[in-house]
């Protein structure tokens, strides 16, 4: 078990990589030029091939009517097939931003560096209101493609999709008029499943230690998430359909793929950030996905104690089983304590975790391009699973939402 002092027994972090929203070509030219940095002659030709690249802020891959866009993160990727996906979700401000700003290898102190991702501020949180839309994508110089995501749960996109009339400006299900309400549950459903498919890790992040919301929809993810197909076996259907083979066959269990969940409860006080409440929320979380496919099929077998011993965080990155990390609250005098790590500390060791973790590949070898376009097929598939569009026609029975 994970203990509570910062890092790896250091006070200090390993330095910070340095990152890249761009083509491997507008940073290296030449054989001169090393992995980051720029050959003779290399400026004037990077600076044209950046003019043709679509500016950061429009990146977004998913768009106000819900429909999914890859053309302008399109140009940033490659042929190469060695990357790692890692999204986040969770509900308003958590900290999203800020833990995949620390997994980019973004450094604050660096003048006149804006973040990969946009923080709320004091202002948009006194509004109440949002600061990402949809899916924003970023890449790092690793290869690693982050991805942010418009914030669960939250009030303020339920009031912009609210029509006077309460029912839903956005379509999250064709063909279907929806209460806002609804649509809004399914919309949250919809990103979750989404990124269970398409990332090899995927951030869960919750605040405190009782908010069990973002627990109970990764349950209801791994409910619903049944007919998707894993991204790099979609390749193979595709063309197996426009050979005008196989144009009926569905995905079975064995072509299915789910991301590795990791759990970030974030924004612990300091009588909450304590060894006895971490093992006490670790066990929590083992009861509550112990019967779910997060749990490997052959750790379901063994022992709870077994389990609860060899799971979780800092225990062994490479683990099957669950991973749980916790974030103290961040003060202003932000420096370690006798009992408890820092919050800088904290987000150092949460980012070393990613960066080493050995997430289930897709079982197809795929490149970064290849996985864009078969993301945007997986999306159309989520809005058209019919699972999920039983689960909708359930909660509008249930009464629970307005008609």
């Amino acid at each position: 078990m994970a203990s509570f002092t910062g890092g790896n027994g250091s006070s200090d972090p390993s330095p910070s990589p340095k990152i890249l929203l761009a083509k491997p070509g507008l940073v290296s030219s030449g054989p001169v030029a090393g992995k980051f940095g720029r050959g003779v002659g290399a400026e004037d030709e990077s600076a044209q091939l950046r003019s043709r690249l679509p500016s950061v802020g429009s990146l977004n891959l998913l768009s106000d009517s819900w429909d999914f866009h890859i053309d302008r993160f399109l140009p940033f990727l490659t042929e190469n097939t060695d990357f790692t996906v890692v999204g986040v979700i969770g509900p308003p401000g958590v900290g999203k931003s800020t833990i995949m700003n620390e997994i980019y290898g973004f450094d604050p102190s660096s003048p006149g560096m804006l973040p990969p991702f946009s923080i709320q501020s004091e202002d948009t949180k006194a509004m109440s209101r949002h600061c990402s839309v949809g899916i924003e994508p970023r890449i790092s110089a690793e290869r690693i493609i982050l991805l942010d995501t418009q914030p669960v749960f939250s009030a303020s996109f339920l009031s912009e999709m609210m029509r006077p009339e309460c029912s839903s400006t956005v379509s999250v299900i064709s063909g279907e008029t929806l209460s806002a309400e609804l649509a809004h549950e399914l919309m949250s459903i919809q990103l979750a499943v989404l990124l269970a498919s398409i990332c090899h890790i995927m951030l869960v992040v919750s605040e405190g230690v009782h908010d069990d919301s973002m627990w109970h929809l990764m349950l209801t993810v791994d409910l619903l998430k049944h007919g998707i197909s894993d991204p790099s076996y979609l390749t193979s259907l595709l063309q197996s359909s426009s050979s005008g083979l196989d144009k009926d066959k569905k995905v079975k269990e064995g072509e299915e793929y789910m991301a590795t969940p990791v759990f970030v409860q974030t924004k612990l006080q300091d009588q909450e950030f304590t060894p006895q409440n971490f093992e006490l929320l670790r066990k929590a979380l083992i009861q509550y996905f112990k019967t779910s496919s997060f749990v490997r099929e052959h750790h379901r077998n063994m022992p709870e104690e077994h389990v609860s011993s060899s799971a979780i965080h800092g225990s062994n990155p490479d683990s099957n089983m669950l991973n749980l990390h916790v974030i103290p609250l961040k003060k202003r005098d932000d420096y370690p304590r006798a009992q408890h790590e820092s919050y800088k500390s904290a987000l150092w060791k949460l980012r070393d975790q990613i960066l080493s973790m050995n997430s289930p590949s897709f079982k197809r070898p795929m490149s970064e391009r290849e996985w864009l376009k078969n993301s945007a097929k997986i999306w159309e598939q989520v809005k058209s699973s019919p699972i999920i569009s039983e689960y909708c026609r359930m909660l509008q029975q249930s009464g629970m939402f307005r008609r």
